[in-house]
Order: structure tokens, then C-alpha cells, then sequence
């Protein structure tokens, strides 16, 4: 089944065609890594997979449903959970009430629900011990894997990395590799990553924008051989 999809999505801006005629299929469970070299358009591609920038042309579908002019909140309600390329916690408030914001809206009033789904998030991102520890405090790495928590509590179906591994010391890296491996069925996964060996170790599945278009998608083996793909990111061609 597939959960996400595009046809023909595109966004210009003045006249530079950021992504130019996108069709995209993102079947349920699997991951999924979109790479490609700067400026190749995929924060832009994401960016209207969640909501957070309106296509020029073209269609966004999510499980089922024409959702290219939703708003980006109810995106979220209805699955999806986004996570930024620059971290966007609330630094004064501690880690545990961050993803207690995060995830209220959902379990409203229920006090106990909020409390056991925070603790669960925390813990499966590996900083259940910082939970009373004021966001601004933590390390780069660590906001970044709050974030991911963040996302986690909302239970989504589709959940967007942008970037996750950024500013993450190598061992946070094989912590990452592990969750995500954790995570993959749970939920589908779309990973927009330049650490190639992260992608490597984690995609079931991989596309590579170049100028704003879809230059191959495969399995990481297909991706690592493919001649175009080489030249355009690789660097091996």
C-alpha cells in the first residue's frame, strides 16, 4: 500500500525552479532516504510533503486523501510528524514538557497517558535521563534526538527527518542507526540525510533529487552503482 505520494509536484521561486514535475510513491513501512547535493531541492520537497511550503503545481496524497492544500497542523493530525533540519525545541522549558507539548493535543487532559507517552518517547530515543533538564541546556545532538522524540510521541504514521544526524557526535550516529532500525516497521520513514553511510545502513529504498528532479530511486545497492547517481552526488564518477 502506498502511504504518500506526488504527481507532478512542483515549486518555483521568480524563476528558479526549485522542484520541477516530482512524482513520488513512499509505500507503508518502509524507509525511505532522499539525498542529493545541496541546493538539489529537498527541503523544498519536504517542505510541501508537510505542509510548510505550497506547491506551485502539482498534488500531495497521504493515505488515501488529496492533502495538497491542508494546512501543515492538520498533516500532523492526520499522521505525519516533521522534524526540522535546525532544531526547534523550546529551550526554557525542560526536555519531558516538550514533548508533553508536542504530543497534548492527542492525549488532551489525560494526565497519566501524557506522562507514560513521554517517558516511552524519551527512553526510545535514549535521553529519558535528561527529562527534568532544561532544553536550551542540552547538547546540539541531544536537541536533535528531542526532536525526534517530539515527532515519536504523536505516534505517526509517516514520520520526516530532515537532517537528523547534524551535529551528532559518532556515537550518537550508531545510537541513531539503531533506533531507526527499531523504528522501521513500526512506521514509515522518509529520511532526507547526507551522512551516505547512514543512508546506507538504514534506507530500504532510496531517491536522489538533482536540480530539483528526481535523478534515480532504487535499493542502496542500485543507488551506489548507478553511473548518474556517481556523477551527480557520489562522487565516484
Amino acid at each position: 500500500m502506498t502511504l504518500l505520494s506526488t504527481r507532478g509536484l512542483s515549486r518555483n521561486f521568480g524563476g528558479l525552479k526549485a522542484v520541477d514535475n516530482v512524482d513520488f510513491d513512499l509505500p507503508a513501512g518502509e524507509v525511505r532516504a532522499l539525498i542529493g547535493p545541496n541546493g538539489a531541492g529537498k527541503t523544498t520537497f519536504v517542505g510541501m510533503l508537510s505542509g510548510r511550503i505550497p506547491a506551485s503545481a502539482g498534488t500531495v496524497s497521504f493515505d488515501g486523501r488529496d492533502v495538497t492544500m491542508m494546512p501543515a497542523h492538520r498533516r500532523i493530525r492526520a499522521g505525519m510528524a516533521y522534524t526540522f533540519q535546525i532544531t526547534s525545541v523550546f529551550s526554557r522549558l525542560p526536555v519531558a514538557e516538550n514533548v508533553a507539548l508536542a504530543l497534548r493535543w492527542r492525549t488532551g487532559d489525560d494526565l497519566a497517558a501524557t506522562d507514560r507517552q513521554v517517558a516511552e518517547a524519551l527512553d526510545r530515543v535514549g535521553i529519558a535521563d535528561r527529562a527534568d533538564q532544561l532544553a536550551g541546556d542540552l547538547s546540539y545532538g541531544h536537541q536533535r534526538l528531542l526532536e525526534i522524540a517530539m515527532g515519536l510521541s504523536q505516534q505517526p504514521r509517516l514520520l520526516i527527518l530532515d537532517e537528523p544526524t547534524q551535529g551528532l557526535a559518532d556515537s550518537e550516529i550508531v545510537d541513531f542507526v539503531a533506533l531507526i532500525r527499531g523504528l522501521a516497521g513500526d512506521m514509515t520513514i522518509l529520511l532526507i540525510e547526507h551522512n551516505i553511510n547512514v543512508v546506507m545502513q538504514t534506507a530500504d529504498a532510496i531517491t536522489v533529487l538533482n536540480f530539483g528532479s528526481v535523478l534515480a530511486s532504487g535499493t542502496p545497492s542500485e543507488i551506489r552503482n548507478n553511473a548518474a547517481v556517481q556523477a551527480a552526488y557520489l562522487g565516484t564518477g
